[in-house]
């Protein structure tokens, strides 16, 4: 069988060299915190915005309920969150963050956001918002199958 392209020039493959890159990277940020990259993306989305459900932290992330339950449940034994079941409906577990999750913001978030200037180091605005949609566009075409 022969390939149609070269090993390196297949796009998959280059993102994921990137991704590995940047979650080699991250992790290696991460690790005096105590927190994986995928848990880091949970408590950025609720250092934005506390008491998000489970199931919009599975939206946003694109991850299954087990996974998502899993994640939470580690923070949640890190003493970074707690979970509780809202009121109004018992089916719905809301995430909220600890005082000692809040406070851990204010010592990843300049590590994240560091990171974020390396990342898009020599990249112009136009380069980003390009980027941006063609990866979205990426994206779609993945799921449209």
């Amino acid at each position: 069988m022969v390939l149609n392209l070269r090993f390196q020039d297949y796009i998959s493959i280059k993102l994921h060299k990137t991704d590995l890159v940047l979650t080699s990277f991250i992790k290696s940020k991460l690790e005096p915190f105590n927190l994986a990259p995928e848990q880091n993306l949970i408590m950025m989305l609720l250092w934005e915005q506390d008491g998000l459900t489970q199931n919009q932290l599975g939206k946003m992330l694109n991850k299954d309920k087990t996974n998502i339950t899993r994640m939470t449940s580690s923070l949640e034994k890190k003493e970074l969150i707690k979970r509780l079941q809202w009121p109004q409906d018992k089916r719905v577990t809301k995430i909220y963050l600890t005082s000692k999750g809040s406070d851990l913001g204010n010592q990843v978030i300049p590590v994240a956001e560091q990171f974020n200037k390396v990342v898009c180091k020599d990249l112009s605005g136009e380069e980003l918002a390009e980027l941006d949609r063609l990866l979205t566009k990426i994206s779609r075409n993945v799921q449209s199958i």
